[in-house]
């Protein structure tokens, strides 16, 4: 299953905890993944993996 929104293309990233006393261990960022029901011009309904973010702007822009 691959963590991708299926519109914009993001996927992970990488970057590092930080503890207080300034250790840096790695830690994978994922994006927050919405599954969403969109349907097509011909009324068929498909399942799609769309970020959150993505979801916000569509909507705005809509």
């Amino acid at each position: 299953m691959a963590r991708r929104c299926s519109i914009t293309g993001k996927s992970p990233m990488v970057g590092n905890n930080v503890s207080h006393a300034n250790n840096k261990t790695k830690r994978r960022l994922l994006p927050n993944l919405r599954i969403v029901r969109i349907r097509l011009e011909d009324g068929l309904h498909i399942r799609m993996k769309v970020a959150a973010s993505t979801l916000r702007t569509m909507k705005k822009n809509s």
